[in-house]
């Protein structure tokens, strides 16, 4: 039986510098995933990602080096962007948010956003360089040929007074909130974007202690329209997880 074609992702940058004369040479995380991982040996076949919509297959020479069968100019496989964009902005949570990237990420999720509110509560420090790791150990596993933006941590307050968020795109910007009676379900507001679709669609998921009164005025007066996810009050990386599934589900349907 033929064996699966495992993928590496390597960004375009570090792409080019590893190349040389058709040869890619295979960092030493890289090396340990092929040979030790998977147990690959010379003349096995693997898929080389760059996180840009862009796919090789490469066959490996050594513990240090691959053989790339086409060139980085003629991929194998290019392909676009999905259409609109999803961005999620999340509050860090306590204990879940390495698990919130992994997620985002695996249900194509275009950007990530961590956000800093009034009642963020961590323990201990924030590890943006970690949450970029796994972000792209979940591009590799989930087969994505995009790798999502993660945002460095943001204050909510820098992200709704300069509303960079939505500058210069068509985007509909959701904000994620409970307790509040006749709001709209997250799927209800979706659907009403059919008429005219946006570039980008946000979704804001608030902190494990909810959003403060003077988040949710600004975030109003910034144009964000509140939705709910469900009848119940759930966790809040329950809450970013299955924001992002809805939102993922009711854009492939969209085809």
């Amino acid at each position: 039986m033929a064996r699966e074609c495992r993928r590496v992702l390597i960004p375009p940058v570090r792409l080019q510098q590893a190349m040389a004369d058709g040869v890619l040479g295979l960092s030493a995380e890289h090396s340990r995933y092929l040979c030790k991982v998977l147990r690959y040996g010379p003349g096995d076949r693997f898929a080389v990602v760059d996180g840009a919509g862009h796919l090789w297959e490469a066959e490996l020479l050594d513990r240090e080096q691959a053989r790339m069968l086409q060139p980085l100019a003629q991929p194998l496989l290019s392909q676009p962007r999905d259409q609109p964009a999803v961005v999620l902005a999340a509050a860090v949570v306590k204990r879940d948010f390495e698990l919130v990237v992994r997620m985002a990420v695996e249900l194509g999720v275009d950007r990530l956003v961590p956000l800093l509110c009034e009642r963020t509560a961590v323990q201990g420090q924030l590890r943006p360089e970690r949450w970029q790791s796994i972000a792209e150990e979940a591009a590799e596993q989930c087969e994505r040929l995009w790798l999502p933006q993660i945002d460095p941590p943001t204050p909510l307050t820098e992200l709704l007074s300069t509303d960079a968020a939505t500058a210069s795109v068509a985007a509909m910007r959701l904000w994620a909130t409970t307790r509040q009676e006749g709001l709209p379900l997250l799927v209800e507001a979706l659907a009403s974007s059919a008429a005219q679709l946006p570039d980008q669609v946000w979704l804001a998921c608030g902190p494990e202690g909810g959003w403060s009164p003077a988040e949710e005025e600004q975030a109003l007066g910034c144009g964000w329209s509140p939705v709910q996810l469900g009848p119940t009050i759930l966790r809040s990386s329950t809450a970013a997880v299955a924001g992002a599934a809805l939102i993922s589900h009711w854009r492939a349907a969209r085809g």
